[in-house]
């Protein structure tokens, strides 16, 4: 079978990591970047045509598969309306838009186009969340009373220096660049929100950051459960913890680490989690750390679906939600 073809927009940190697993498994064919310096790393390493913008690419690359969107947040929706439009499919980092109306343009635009749009959540790849997931799909944990989420992270001055992290058009907030994918297993564990209230202030980035760097919410579930989000970018120094912690009829179990990678606390009626895998390790920044580097997950399933007509592991209206949550959220702030 021929290679799937792909193209990155956008060749900052998280593209490289995308140019990386593309090339494991597929062929990257063209990046493109706002800073020429940058498109030309990648080109030379990847042996890839650069551009500089999206346009010219689009309009010269002809036989792409999948256009990769790892570009600014607030610029998602544009550049995968522009991509999907062009006739190719999309594979469109975290967040899926920083507001409900553009992930809506995009569900619109890839049916219209009759194209995929896949959204990327990989924390639901972490072996103990997935193996959550079962517990709830298969009601091990019977009904579902509260809920704990702790994002618990340090993001310093460095972080947020000469870059669209911490503006509010291109970042969107917190919830969106740091911890979207921990709303979004709220989502997939708990269910949908019915309404929200927070608290929120920015104590420790004042003129860093255009919005907040510290949260406190209480969430009310469609299903009935309640729960809390405790989050902030101020832990002293260095990351300290993503956990979650669920409370169920029949069971009460705790996924903490860092990154929510570790299984850290279970008690349940007639049933044991045993032997998982060992997960990624946490994507690496230098001076900091992200999210549980599973995006060779993410382009396996890609493939898969383009390939073999497989089902998609995170759909677009699931990324959709996620963003409506934060939204939410956001427009709940006491």
């Amino acid at each position: 079978m021929n290679l799937r073809k792909f193209a990155i927009v956008g060749c900052g940190r998280i593209g490289m990591r995308h140019a990386e697993h593309i090339q494991k498994l597929a062929k990257l064919v063209a990046v493109c970047d706002i800073d020429s310096a940058k498109a030309t790393t990648f080109s030379e390493k990847f042996n890839c045509n650069a551009y500089q913008n999206i346009e010219d690419m689009l309009a010269k690359e002809k036989d792409i598969d999948v256009v990769s969107i790892c570009s600014p947040n607030g610029l998602h929706a544009k550049h995968s309306i522009q991509s999907l439009e062009a006739g190719f499919h999309v594979l469109c980092e975290k967040p899926m838009a920083i507001n409900v109306q553009d992930c809506g343009e995009m569900i619109k635009t890839a049916e219209r186009m009759n194209k995929r749009l896949f959204a990327i959540k990989q924390n639901r790849f972490n072996p103990p969340v997935a193996a959550v997931k079962k517990l709830i799909d298969e009601n091990k944990l019977g009904k579902i009373m509260s809920v704990q989420l702790s994002c618990f992270w340090n993001r310093n001055e460095d972080y947020y220096h000469n870059s669209w992290k911490g503006t509010k058009d291109l970042d969107g907030g917190t919830l969106y660049t740091q911890f979207s994918h921990f709303v979004d297993l709220l989502y997939w564990l708990i269910g949908d929100v019915k309404q929200a209230k927070s608290l929120m202030g920015n104590f420790a980035h004042q003129g860093i950051i255009e919005f907040e760097d510290t949260g406190v919410v209480i969430l009310e579930f469609v299903n009935g459960a309640i729960g809390t989000i405790n989050y902030t970018v101020n832990s002293y120094n260095k990351n300290m913890e993503g956990s979650l912690t669920i409370f169920g009829e029949k069971g009460t179990v705790k996924i903490g680490g860092q990154y929510l990678n570790e299984l850290e606390y279970q008690e349940i009626e007639g049933y044991k989690i045993e032997n998982l895998p060992a997960g990624n390790t946490a994507n690496n920044y230098g001076n900091y750390q992200g999210s549980m580097s599973n995006h060779d997950k993410v382009y396996e399933n890609v493939l898969e679906v383009l390939n073999h007509n497989a089902s998609i592991a995170t759909n677009s209206f699931e990324a959709l939600k996620t963003v409506e949550i934060i939204d939410k959220i956001y427009q709940s702030k006491l």
